[in-house]
């Protein structure tokens, strides 16, 4: 009789043990190094909400979204993260390729001008006149002629000089060039890191100055999420979480990414997660709508304003791009 109770005991636990192991191994790779803009994946690994959902999320760091997306495509990686217009040209490039957009997290891209008010840079009209830096393969830089015909700039009357990512903010912090092309939340930390004075420093962000352009989303290998798709509801549920802890506690998030990233500084990556929270993430159409989902009016604008610097193959669809298919129920992408 004691045997027989002490094996109904146990049921529960190997129940219990059995739902464990069963967690499902999910690679995910970000663009990026582990910065503060991070933190969501990092809490929801924390936090155990990608637990909740079954899975053992890993996350690596990338090298840009040029990298972070054949890597999805390929399968060697199922989920990733990376800028939605890099996505659209890789994808009129190779139209068959099983990669797509799932869930927007950068509503707002940080592709920005940041310049010194010291050097003549208070607003976009001042660029005119001026020395812009602009590493080649930057993201930002790309963009600029979108956000100068959207402005009525005359690239003829602005100064490009040409400069490499490590050298662009040290170049402006010793005046040799009046503003660069960036994202907003890193290359500003970067000049303050520098010793640039806050008050001297001028964001311009496209996004606010005509730029209908998204940023950068998870994007999923379409052959793993249609035999997947609990799998990438699920993620994603964990994912929304996870931006909801990071707006709740920045420094705890911020804390998160540093202790994969011990070479890194606590108290300036809350700063630059906050600013990723503050212009990127939580706008007011999230504030709205939730976060994930896109405005097909807006997309649409998007794709002509990409055209403007790129000649696409064949004509664009969001349809092709971009799906809503796998966001979960919006009570968990409301933020309040």
């Amino acid at each position: 009789m004691l045997n027989k109770i002490t094996r109904l005991l146990a049921a529960p636990l190997l129940t219990i043990s059995t739902m464990a192991m069963a967690e499902t191994d999910v690679a995910f790779t970000l663009d990026w190094k582990f910065e503060g803009p991070a933190a969501p994946y990092f809490l929801a690994i924390d936090n155990g909400h990608f637990a909740a959902e079954d899975l053992n999320v890993s996350i690596t760091a990338g090298q840009g979204s040029l990298d972070a997306i054949p890597k999805v495509a390929t399968g060697a990686y199922p989920i990733g993260f990376a800028d939605i217009n890099s996505l659209v040209k890789f994808l009129d490039q190779n139209p068959e390729a099983p990669v797509k957009a799932v869930m927007m997290i950068y509503d707002k891209p940080p592709f920005a001008v940041v310049g010194r008010k010291s050097q003549g840079i208070s607003s976009v009209s001042d660029l005119e006149g001026s020395v812009l830096g602009a590493p080649p393969p930057d993201g930002a830089w790309a963009q600029f002629p979108v956000f100068a015909l959207e402005n009525d700039l005359d690239m003829d009357k602005i100064t490009v000089e040409p400069v490499g990512f490590p050298t662009r903010e040290p170049m402006l912090a010793e005046g040799k060039v009046d503003s660069v092309t960036g994202f907003s939340f890193s290359s500003y930390l970067n000049l303050v890191r520098l010793g640039v004075p806050e008050d001297d420093l001028t964001t311009l962000l496209m996004a606010d100055h005509g730029v209908a352009l998204y940023g950068n989303a998870i994007i999923v290998n379409t052959d793993y999420a249609e035999s997947n798709p609990e799998i990438i509801t699920g993620f994603l549920s964990a994912v929304a979480m996870g931006v909801k802890d990071a707006a709740a506690d920045p420094e705890a998030g911020a804390q998160a990414v540093i202790d994969r990233n011990p070479a890194g500084d606590v108290a300036l990556e809350t700063r630059r997660l906050n600013l990723a929270l503050r212009d990127n993430i939580l706008t007011d159409y999230v504030s709205e709508n939730g976060l994930g989902n896109v405005d097909s009016a807006r997309f649409a604008k998007a794709l002509e304003q990409i055209a403007i610097t790129y000649d696409f193959n064949s004509s664009p669809s969001m349809e092709a791009i971009f799906t809503d298919a796998y966001l979960p129920d919006s009570s968990v992408l409301m933020v309040k």
